[in-house]
C-alpha cells in the first residue's frame, strides 16, 4: 500500500498516474487522514506552496528521501510540470528504475510532436523539449517525431480540415474477452434487440448526413467499429450496408473501414458483402496466435480459424487487411510472441497494429483478477520491441501511436502500416485534427475546434435498451451543440 499526501487538492490525476506507473498492481491512497487496513510500505508527503514544491518519501517508516524546486503557483500549467518532474526524480531515484516516456501520462505524444512539426521545428529541438519538459527518452522521441513526419506528409494530401467522419459502433459480440473495456454486448443474450437497434442507428444516420448543411464540409472517411460489427448476420450485415451506400456519398471519401474482427464472427458472405458495397479496410483481430492464450482471454475460435478467416479476404479481392496484436497477454512471454509473429509473416497483413495489455478496471482480467495471479506474464518491453523488430525488417512504418491508462510497463500501441495503407481515420482520430460524429450505443463524438484549441464531447447512452428507446435525444444532444457551435444557436433545423 502506498499513501500519499497533499497540502492541496490539486493535481490528483497526475501524482497518482506517475506513481502508478513505477508501481504496477500496488494500492495508492491520495486521503491525507485515511486509515489503513494493510500495511502502508511507502508514504509520499507532498508539499505545494504558492512558489516551491517539496517531496518527501518514507519506507516502512523510515525517512529515505526529499527533494524541493522553486514552482508559481498562479502558473497552473508549469506548475504541474515541475511537480511531476520532482516526482518522478524522487520515485527513480527509490526505485532505481526510469521509465520510457518520463512523466508523459497523456496518451497523444504524437500529437505534441506534430504540432511542433507543423509550427517549423526541428527534429533536434522536439527532442531537447521532450526530454527537458517530460525527461522523455530518445527511442520514445524518435518514435513520436517519426510517426508525426509521416502523420504530417499523409494529412496534406486530403482536406481533411473542411471535413469530417463518421464512427458507427456496433456494440455486439460472440463473447467478451477477457481484457476488454468497451462497450459490448452478447449477441446471444441480445439476439432479440439486434433489428431494434439498427433501426434506432438509422436515425442517427439519417440525421448525420445532413447535420452540417452549409457548411461545406465533406465526409472524409466511415470507421465501422464496436463490439464486434460482423457478429450482424449477413442479412442484418447488408442492411447497414445498404443504409450506408444509400445515404453517404461513398465515391467521395479517401477510406470506408470495417472492423470484421473475431473469425468465429466472419463468414465468406459476410466478406462478399464487405467488398461489394464498398469497404476499403478491414481488420481480422487474432491478438495472438497461440491457442493456448485465446483460450484462456474468452476467444471462441482457432488459429486455424484465423489463417482460414485471412485467406479468405484476399481471395475476394480485400487488399488492405489490419490485424490487431496485443502484447502482455497472460500466459505469455517472448517465445509466444516469436511464434504469433511467424504466423503473421506466412499471412503478411497490410497493417498490423500491436497494444500493449492496459487493464482496465471494467474489465475481467481485473474484476476476477485473483483467478489468473498464477498466470506468467512476460516482459512488457522486451516482447514490443520483437514487434517493432519484426515490423521494420517485413517493411512496415509506424504510423500512429496512442497510450492508455494501467498499460504494461508504460508502454505505448502502435499502428504500422506497408506504405500506402495507412488508416487517415486512425490518424485524424488519434491527432484530434477533424470532428469525429460517432452514431450508435456507447459512441462519443468529437467536435474539434483548431482555431480555438478546444474539443466538445458528445456521448451516447452505453445500454443498448436504452440507446434504442432514447436514439432521439441522442441526436437532439448532437443537434444542440451543433447548432450553437456552427450555426450560432438560431433555428437552424439542421
Amino acid at each position: 500500500m502506498i499513501h500519499i499526501k497533499r497540502t492541496r487538492e490539486e493535481f490528483e490525476y497526475e501524482v497518482r498516474a506517475l506513481t502508478m506507473a513505477f508501481f504496477k498492481g500496488e494500492k495508492i491512497s491520495t486521503k491525507n487522514d485515511e486509515e489503513f487496513e494493510e500495511e502502508v510500505t511507502l508514504t509520499i508527503e507532498i508539499s505545494m506552496g504558492e512558489n516551491a514544491i517539496g517531496i518527501s518519501f518514507e519506507k516502512n517508516g523510515v525517512p529515505i528521501t526529499s527533494l524541493m524546486c522553486k514552482a508559481n503557483l498562479d502558473e497552473r500549467a508549469e506548475y504541474k510540470n515541475q511537480l511531476k518532474i520532482l516526482l518522478y526524480q524522487g520515485l527513480s531515484e527509490i526505485t532505481g528504475t526510469t521509465l520510457p516516456w518520463g512523466t508523459l501520462t497523456g496518451i497523444r505524444p504524437t500529437k505534441q510532436a506534430l504540432t511542433k512539426l507543423e509550427q517549423g521545428d526541428s527534429k533536434e529541438e522536439i527532442e531537447r523539449y521532450f526530454y527537458d519538459r517530460y525527461l522523455c527518452s530518445k527511442e520514445k522521441t524518435d518514435l513520436s517525431v517519426d510517426i508525426a513526419s509521416l502523420e504530417l506528409d499523409i494529412l496534406r494530401k486530403i482536406d481533411y480540415k473542411n471535413g469530417y467522419s463518421i464512427y458507427i459502433g456496433i456494440p455486439f459480440c460472440p463473447t467478451r474477452c477477457l481484457y476488454c473495456s468497451f462497450t459490448a454486448f452478447s449477441v446471444s443474450a441480445y439476439k432479440d434487440y439486434v433489428d431494434s437497434y439498427l433501426d434506432a442507428l438509422f436515425k442517427e444516420i439519417d440525421y448525420s448526413v445532413n447535420c452540417f448543411d452549409g457548411l461545406n464540409k465533406k465526409l472524409t472517411s466511415i470507421y465501422i467499429g464496436g463490439g464486434t460489427p460482423t457478429t450482424l448476420n449477413e442479412e442484418q450485415l447488408e442492411r447497414l450496408l445498404i443504409k450506408i451506400r444509400d445515404t453517404y456519398d461513398l465515391a467521395s471519401i479517401h477510406e470506408f473501414t470495417v472492423e470484421a474482427g473475431r473469425p468465429d464472427s466472419i463468414t465468406y458472405e459476410k466478406l462478399r458483402l464487405l467488398k461489394e458495397y464498398g469497404v476499403t479496410r478491414i481488420s481480422i483481430n487474432p491478438q495472438t496466435m497461440n491457442q493456448e492464450t485465446l483460450d484462456i482471454i474468452g476467444r471462441k475460435h482457432t488459429v486455424e480459424e484465423i489463417k482460414e478467416t485471412f485467406k479468405m479476404a484476399r481471395e475476394l479481392g480485400h487488399d488492405n487487411i489490419n490485424m490487431d496484436l496485443i502484447i502482455g497477454l497472460p500466459g505469455e512471454d517472448e517465445e509466444e510472441v516469436k511464434h504469433t509473429l511467424e504466423e503473421l509473416k506466412a499471412l503478411n497483413p497490410d497493417d498490423l497494429t500491436v497494444h500493449t495489455l492496459a487493464i482496465k478496471r471494467a474489465a475481467y482480467l481485473n474484476i476476477y483478477k485473483d483467478r489468473y495471479q498464477d498466470l506468467k506474464f512476460g516482459d512488457a518491453s522486451k516482447m514490443l520491441s520483437l514487434t517493432s523488430e519484426f515490423a521494420k525488417a517485413e517493411g512496415y512504418v509506424p504510423y500512429y501511436l496512442y497510450r492508455q491508462k494501467n498499460m504494461s510497463a508504460n508502454l505505448e500501441n502502435v499502428g504500422y502500416s506497408k506504405p500506402g495503407k495507412e488508416c487517415i481515420y486512425n490518424i485524424l482520430i488519434m491527432e484530434e485534427k477533424q470532428t469525429i460524429l460517432a452514431l450508435g450505443a456507447g459512441a462519443s463524438s468529437k467536435f474539434v475546434f483548431p482555431e480555438e484549441g478546444r474539443i466538445e464531447r458528445v456521448e451516447n447512452v452505453k445500454d443498448v435498451k436504452e440507446y434504442v428507446t432514447r436514439v432521439d435525444e441522442m441526436i437532439g444532444r448532437k443537434q444542440k451543440l451543433i447548432k450553437k457551435e456552427y450555426y450560432g444557436g438560431d433555428s437552424c433545423n439542421k
